[in-house]
């Protein structure tokens, strides 16, 4: 199994940080993955800015070369795993502005001229592993889910992936947080994981 990590925060002392290093950790222990790659996009310089004019076509963003290197990477990827904040109630606009880009027509999914498209990134599993200074249950009760029903009803079901795993951690900024649980938890997951 190839695992492609993508790490979207721009702090290395971060606990989203420390949640990489047990994904990392935990895949490196685990004989099923064959390899893994990290993209941390705010390192790569990654530009989540949409730009489309007389000579950039958002009906070729699929070819774009300056995208194919990343293109490249979630075709080899078996698994991708995500670890982002939730900030405002979503993921960083830097992880929005990568969706927009990488999961385009032509790539990520065909119109069939239906209800809906073909799926083009099949057989694939996505993990998302998100933080929050709010409870762990405030997605749920004030924000009806609308994190996980985004990246996975709208994003991840729509290219084919149904396989999706989330984690989201609350209360991370509080002293009562139980990062070292959290953070252990993490490890086990990616150490058995197939």
């Amino acid at each position: 199994m190839n695992t492609l990590v993508i790490y979207i925060h721009p702090n290395h002392q971060s606990l989203n940080y420390a949640f990489l290093q047990e994904v990392l950790r935990g895949s490196r222990e685990n004989a099923k993955v064959a390899e893994i790659q990290v993209l941390d996009l705010y390192d790569e310089g990654f530009d989540p800015v949409l730009v489309f004019n007389e000579h950039k076509r958002r009906r070729d963003m699929h070819t774009d070369p300056a995208l194919a290197k990343y293109r490249e990477q979630l075709m080899w990827a078996d698994k991708i795993v995500l670890v982002y904040p939730i900030w405002w109630g979503r993921p960083p606009a830097m992880l929005m502005g990568y969706i927009d880009q990488m999961f385009a027509s032509g790539f990520a999914y065909r119109d069939k001229g239906g209800l809906l498209p073909e799926g083009l990134l099949k057989g694939k599993s996505v993990v998302c592993i998100s933080t929050m200074q709010g409870p762990t249950h405030y997605p749920l009760l004030m924000l009806h889910n609308a994190h996980k029903v985004l990246m996975r009803k709208a994003l991840f079901n729509f290219v084919g992936i149904r396989k999706v795993k989330f984690f989201e951690f609350g209360s991370m900024e509080s002293k009562r947080g139980k990062h070292a649980r959290k953070l252990e938890r993490i490890y086990q997951y990616f150490k058995t994981a197939s």
